[in-house]
């Protein structure tokens, strides 16, 4: 018989550990990566004493897969709308954590005497909190409902963000001798030229894809079209010189603006649960005792530094937000951990050999014990605030829960900061999009049109082909560039309020037509030898046709439209199915209290039971303001509107009201039973005789229901089928009934009848 390869013994060999182990953690109730990484210590070489893996070289193959599936899952549940809404607030405490906490890793491996890649990769380790972690010990504690876990998931989701902007980073710096400042900013500019051109390309063309094809679709092909679209865009990410890992993360990004990104998420993710399962073995296989007991000292001290680090100066970077003082606490040390991402900034040190050995098991051992602290720093948080408060004068307590950053703006302030950042945005998106074009058009076109007009000596006619072509292609966005804003709302009202806005006004405009006649200025000046002030002046007459052109303005508004359309589709379905929040939450949030979402569960003893009967408002001081059911939302209901099991409740209340509907909620359920195996039914045939208590009763008489919890099924009289049993017919000697019931039951009829 043919032996098996060497990668299915170790796949058997490290998902049957796992399994093991990260069951007796989900017994322990611990987060399941620790379950995985334990398990990747014990099957690893470094542990002599159980079976270890024989190849691992395919075994990290398999854990790039998974951090590439990782990442994907994570851009599936990402929207770059949320990221807009969130306003600068948790923008300000996302950098402000990042940047503090890197610059306290770096001082840190100084202290120790190690080279300057390990110090700066370090860095990058203990600024990244772990979002998995976190939310799961918000949910184990209750508190994934309360307001301040909400500015802690939005800072999270900014921080997986600037996570894949520093692994690109880290990437450039890597592979240079040493970090340049002109390096790093030329880094950021080209993550952020690929990022706007992906994300608009994207949305723009693969929803216009998928919709094409709906009716052709199922759960099977989706997943292989969604997976294909995945590994398609890791592989281009990694042609421009981004990581495979940045451009999954890109695409489930713009698949999560799709009709399709629930769909897709769910088909996902038991493809990311194996193959991440399988990265997170990975990183406990690199952990080395010997390492671990030579490095406690370092392990101790960066414990140290990300729990009283995140602590002080995350709540520091949560009040430089605009939170009270109570508030940014809870926030700060709730982040005190670090997790997968510091895994993956240390793979990537590692694949690249900038970083030393011993880092990574260093690293992950931080991990671990930060990990299970976790829940404790969260409970500790409430009690450091009271002790803090009873020690601090009144007067600066007072300041600090009432620090914010937001300043009154009067109104025309408010309308500039608006149109600016409308136009700038535009002009930069526009700008990126043309360039694009550019460089497609120069790169595959006119190489194309030079080698097939070469035989007749027309490279001229082939320049100005290619030059007329690209000019079709970017007239939309150019022209977009220059009219976009000029007829706004907030255009109109600064043009009639003052005669001093018109000036800067039409300054706006005129930038924007530079920035287009640049543009062609650019292409003449590559395909052609004219003098300058003719290129200009045929940039001048070009845009000038653009503007005034209405083909080319029906193209512009067109094109417009249907990217608009594409990125609001996910919105609109979540508004027909009844799943979007209503929009009057932001203003609860300003006086303490908020909307949040409860799933009613398949067991819950408030199922059947009306509103009225359940008296919600006087138990717990909440409002129920919404049911989603299905696909459809009852807003408003009365009193007479019954529970089902899979409700989804939208409630209204406090933080503190929330918590103890969240828990009568779970509390109340009917539970497992008890003897499962008692309660099986069964199938017996009763034969009446004479001396039997059922002769001359009807079935209503003979209490075989109503006493003995059984159901008379049939009546045998010889025929191929049983017979119904009439209910006004008595019972007589040598009837043959056959009965349904629990065991229990049964032999209590039998014994009785």
């Amino acid at each position: 018989m043919a032996e098996l390869p060497t990668l299915i013994q170790d796949l058997a060999l490290i998902l049957s550990v796992a399994g093991i182990v990260t069951l007796v953690f989900k017994r322990l109730k611990q987060p399941l990566v620790l379950g995985y990484i334990v398990a990747g210590f014990l099957v690893s070489p470094h542990m002599p004493y159980t079976a270890s893996v024989a190849d691992m070289e395919s075994v990290h193959l398999w854990a790039d897969i998974g951090v590439m599936f990782l990442l994907f899952s994570l851009g599936l549940d990402f929207s770059f709308k949320k990221i807009l809404k969130m306003g600068v607030s948790p923008v300000i405490s996302t950098v402000t954590i990042i940047f503090s906490m890197s610059m306290l890793g770096v001082c840190v491996g100084h202290a120790f005497g190690w080279s300057q890649m390990d110090c700066i990769f370090l860095g990058g380790m203990l600024a990244m909190s772990s979002t998995t972690i976190i939310y799961k010990a918000f949910d184990d504690l209750g508190l994934r409902q309360q307001q301040f876990a909400g500015l802690v998931m939005s800072v999270l989701i900014l921080e997986d963000i600037l996570a894949i902007v520093m692994m690109v980073m880290l990437s450039a710096i890597a592979s240079g001798n040493s970090p340049d400042g002109g390096q790093m900013v030329g880094s950021v500019l080209k993550i952020a030229f690929f990022l706007v051109l992906w994300l608009v390309v994207g949305i723009f063309a693969i929803p216009l894809f998928l919709r094409s094809v709906r009716k052709l679709i199922n759960a099977e092909v989706l997943l292989i079209v969604s997976l294909g679209l995945c590994c398609a865009m890791a592989v281009f990410s990694t042609k421009v010189g981004f990581s495979s890992a940045f451009g999954a993360f890109i695409m489930g990004s713009i698949l999560a603006e799709t009709v399709e990104a629930e769909k897709i998420e769910k088909l996902v993710e038991p493809v990311k649960n194996l193959f991440g399962a399988i990265f997170f073995v990975s990183v406990g296989m690199l952990v080395d005792p010997q390492i671990l007991v030579s490095y406690a000292l370092p392990i101790v001290i960066l414990v140290l530094t990300i729990l009283v680090g995140q602590a002080v100066l995350g709540s520091l970077a949560f009040m430089l937000g605009g939170e009270s003082l109570k508030s940014a606490m809870r926030c700060g040390f709730s982040m005190a951990q670090i997790g997968e991402f510091s895994f993956i900034i240390a793979s990537l040190g590692l694949s690249l050999g900038v970083i030393s050995d011993f880092l990574y098991p260093v690293v992950v051992a931080v991990s671990v014990i930060t990990t299970f602290l976790t829940p404790y720093m969260i409970r500790l948080a409430t009690p450091a605030y009271n002790a803090l408060e009873m020690r601090l004068p009144s007067k600066i307590i007072r300041m600090l829960n009432h620090l914010s950053t937001s300043h009154p703006a009067t109104q025309e302030h408010s309308l500039w900061k608006r149109l600016m950042t409308q136009m700038a945005l535009n002009t930069l998106i526009y700008s990126i999009l043309s360039s694009a074009t550019v460089a497609l058009m120069f790169t595959f076109v006119l190489p194309f049109m030079q080698k097939l007009l070469a035989g007749w000596e027309m490279h001229w006619y082939a320049n100005a082909i290619t030059g007329v072509l690209t000019v079709f292609f970017i007239a939309p966005f150019l022209r977009a560039m220059v009219m976009k804003k000029n007829r706004s709302e907030e255009w109109k009202t600064l043009w009639a309020e003052s005669n001093r806005n018109r000036l800067p006004l039409l300054f706006t405009i005129l930038v924007r037509v530079v920035i287009a006649v640049g543009f062609i200025f650019y292409i003449c000046r590559s395909l052609s030898h004219f003098n300058n002030a003719l290129m200009i002046t045929l940039g001048v007459v070009a845009v000038a046709l653009m503007v005034f052109s209405r083909s080319i303005k029906r193209r512009s508004i067109l094109l417009e439209r249907l990217f608009i359309n594409n990125l609001r589709s996910r919105d609109i379905e979540a508004q027909v199915h009844g799943k979007k929040r209503p929009l009057y939450e932001g203003r609860l949030l300003d006086r303490d209290i908020h909307i949040a979402e409860f799933d009613v569960p398949g067991d819950s003893q408030w199922m059947g039971m009306t509103l009225r009967q359940l008296n919600l408002g006087r138990r717990y001081g909440v409002h129920v303001s919404s049911i989603l059911r299905g696909g459809h939302r009852l807003n408003i209901p009365d009193g007479d509107y019954v529970i089902f099991p899979a409700d989804r409740l939208q409630v209204i209340g406090s933080d503190s009201q929330l918590s103890q509907f969240q828990q009568a909620l779970q509390q109340e359920v009917w539970g497992e039973e008890p003897d499962m195996e008692k309660r099986e039914m069964k199938l017996r045939q009763l034969i009446i005789g004479a001396d039997s208590s059922l002769v001359g009763k009807t079935l209503e008489e003979s209490g075989i229901r109503s006493n003995y919890s059984c159901m008379v099924v049939g009546l045998e009289e010889g025929k191929e089928n049983l017979s119904q049993v009439n209910p006004n017919r008595r019972f007589e000697e040598g009837d043959i009934i056959w009965l349904v019931g629990e065991e229990e039951s049964l032999r209590a009829l039998f014994q009785n009848a």
